[in-house]
């Protein structure tokens, strides 16, 4: 079992800035791989970034469009992202996930079809305005 808590999510204008962290406990030696997805109201829940090889690998959704950045602390169980240049379009609930690093490339591409075996945060709410 994994459990992770998100924080850092508010409300901020078009073309700011937000910093998410997500701090995992339990099980972290096995799922390797976490990751950051979000879910809009109303719309399907998209894989925005992962972090896997001890850190020495990442990946983004094609939206980020190098705007975000995912990085990891060892030290703190923690993994962060950096948001930078946000719009209106990125305004959604922000989940953290954990999951085997065996899954790690397709939960980016679709993370809906491991809602039942990687592990969820609650999310943090993540508001821009124009």
């Amino acid at each position: 079992q994994v459990q992770l808590v998100e924080s850092g999510g508010g409300s901020v204008q078009a073309g700011g800035s937000l910093r998410l962290s997500c701090t995992a406990s339990g099980d972290t030696s096995t799922n390797t791989c976490m990751g950051w997805s979000r879910q809009a109201p109303g719309g399907p829940r998209e894989g925005v970034a992962v972090i896997y090889g001890g850190g020495g690998v990442t990946a983004y959704g094609d939206f980020v469009k190098g705007r975000f950045t995912i990085s990891q602390d060892n030290a703190k169980n923690s993994v962060l992202l950096e948001m930078n240049d946000l719009k209106p379009e990125d305004t959604a609930f922000y989940y953290c996930a954990a999951m085997k690093e065996s899954y790690c490339p397709d939960w980016l591409m679709r993370p809906r079809a491991y809602y039942g075996s990687a592990y969820w945060g609650k999310g943090t709410l993540v508001k821009i305005s124009s």
